[in-house]
């Protein structure tokens, strides 16, 4: 009975030492291969900076016509019309 319960002894240590391992083994290459991988792709397509931008740009240009507009009819002056056009352009 002692040969018996030694070797039931040694089967589970080494079953636990081999799981242990295993495990470890699993872990580092799914580190590796997350790694590995590249960033996953957003479900939907992002705009493009051109298509960001079209309604902001639309809307500046819309503003420098009347700015222009108003240059025109003389409630600007040349000094206020590019003051107001640097502004416009830097926002």
């Amino acid at each position: 009975m002692p040969g018996l319960l030694r070797g039931v002894a040694r089967t589970a240590v080494v079953a636990g030492t081999a799981t242990a391992v295993s495990n470890r083994v699993s872990r580092r290459q799914q580190g590796r291969w997350a790694a590995q991988q590249p960033a996953p792709q957003p479900a939907y397509p992002a705009e493009s900076p051109a298509a960001q931008q079209t309604p902001d740009m639309s809307s500046k240009i819309e503003q420098l016509k009347q700015l222009d507009e108003l240059k025109t009819r003389g409630v600007l002056t040349e000094a206020e019309f590019e003051d107001q056009k640097r502004k416009l352009l830097d926002s």
